[in-house]
């Protein structure tokens, strides 16, 4: 039995490790799987662990006569950081593996939470510019298409920076980032610089809904963590409902002025355009990960999943099935190759996973949803449909990645013995599980015993 000392360390460790998890978008499935194999690989066997939206807490009953003890964490908002995450997941496999003891993991630990990035803000910034660029490369925009992208995804960023030191809830910073999306693709469309500002404000739509996490609710939900689903899908409407507020309000604010914003360009997707979708996917996605602070190695190939998805969409799309139905198809092969793709990275699979999906965010949708229900009229009903429309593109993205996590994890031979079947499949954390074998007699299913040998070297 752990003394009191080791077993606070302990629990504290482990509820730090699922805090940065649940704060870097992990289902609350795979929090709590890492949490019971680190406790179990320390010598805290069956602790009790509650995972929410905004707290974890976790309890340990060494003895009946004893009083449990009980800690709690609440998780703190942050923006998204794939590096941490990977570096707590190589800890972690560290503890699991042996290799590391727990007066080293929590300094390791320590260092990683404290430690800024080698990449400067300045760089992330430019990152989220060149990927509003794709997405307006993806939509088949021109030159001055692309380049207002960049700048306002700039002034977008910066703003939102700006208001999340002083700290204003992300309601409020979404409002404002569609509101200056809009702004600025009105002020580009009086000077006759852009022919059709729509495009611009759908990059920068998409740059906005790439931070939500409707995948996340939607694995909880899945998983049967219904309490942090709820919390989660209710953040992702509030999110979602200010970036519609922000753009409402700029297209108010350019009808006031005059400046026509209403003509969607929605395109025409044939074969010979496949081409300039693959690449416009591909720096859409790898400049996500590049402002999501992911590890280099991975940046290139989360390009290559991207753009082999898109192809997969819009071909399929070509054909005349929809939109959903390809998403989801497209959808459903990168989580069935990120998780391999992953392992030879050494990167959570949730790295690949969200990433190689944001060029397929509805923005399209939602931006021609809005400006048909500002129209009134008969055009409401189409504006309606649009928006449910973006509803749909969005729970296909959801439930093909995770339907492709579920057919491709059981295929790794390492992963037949999963640690938790409650996790599903493990967007975070170790596959095997961190429970060392018994040694020693135990019983068979007849009744009789039998000695099992210690592992060997």
């Amino acid at each position: 039995m752990l003394e009191s000392r080791a077993l606070n360390l302990t629990l504290d460790f482990c509820l730090r490790v699922g805090e940065l998890l649940l704060a870097s978008g992990a289902g609350a499935a795979d929090v709590t799987s890492t949490m019971q194999t680190l406790a179990w690989h320390f010598g805290v066997r069956h602790p009790d662990i509650d995972v929410t939206f905004t707290a974890l807490s976790m309890s340990f009953q060494p003895d009946p006569e004893e009083p449990p003890l009980l800690q709690v964490r609440h998780v703190k908002q942050r923006e998204i950081d794939y590096e941490d995450l990977t570096l707590v997941d190589h800890l972690v496999r560290e503890v699991v593996a042996d290799r590391v003891d727990l007066a080293e993991a929590r300094a390791t630990l320590s260092r990683i939470v404290s430690s800024g990035h080698s990449t400067p803000r300045w760089a992330t910034s430019l990152a989220w510019g060149s990927m509003c660029s794709g997405v307006g490369i993806l939509l088949g925009g021109g030159f001055t298409v692309v380049a207002i992208a960049f700048l306002a995804a700039i002034c977008i960023d910066r703003l939102q920076l700006l208001m999340a030191r002083r700290r204003m809830p992300f309601f409020y910073q979404q409002v404002a980032g569609g509101g200056v999306a809009t702004l600025l693709a009105a002020a580009a469309a009086a000077v006759g610089v852009v022919e059709d500002p729509s495009l611009v404000i759908t990059a920068n739509i998409v740059m906005m809904l790439a931070g939500i996490g409707f995948m996340g609710a939607l694995q909880d939900a899945l998983s049967g963590f219904y309490v942090t689903a709820g919390a989660r899908l209710t953040e992702a409407l509030l999110a979602t409902a200010g970036i519609i507020a922000g753009v409402s309000g700029g297209l108010t604010v350019a009808d006031v002025a005059g400046v026509e914003l209403r003509r969607v360009g929605l395109g025409v997707t044939t074969w010979e355009t496949l081409t300039p979708i693959a690449l416009g996917a591909a720096l859409c996605a790898g400049s996500f990960a590049v402002a999501s602070y992911a590890p280099r190695r991975s940046i290139l190939p989360i390009a290559v999943v991207a753009a082999a998805a898109i192809l997969i969409s819009q071909s399929i799309a070509i054909q005349g099935f929809g939109r959903a139905w390809p998403t989801a198809l497209a959808a459903f092969f990168v989580g069935l190759v990120s998780f391999t793709v992953a392992g030879r990275l050494k990167v959570p699979p949730l790295v690949v996973v969200v990433s190689a999906v944001v060029p397929m965010l509805p923005g399209l949708s939602i931006y021609r949803g809005l400006a048909l229900m500002a129209e009134g009229g008969t055009d409401t009903s189409q504006g309606l449909l649009s928006m449910v429309t973006a509803a749909s593109i969005a729970t296909a993205l959801s439930s093909g990645v995770i339907l492709g996590e579920y057919v491709a994890q059981p295929l790794k031979r390492e992963a037949r013995r999963l640690e938790s079947r409650l996790a599903g499949p493990r967007l975070v954390g170790p596959l095997r599980s961190g429970r060392p074998r018994r040694t020693g007699a135990r019983r068979t299913r007849r009744g009789r015993t039998r000695r099992t040998a210690p592992p060997g070297p």
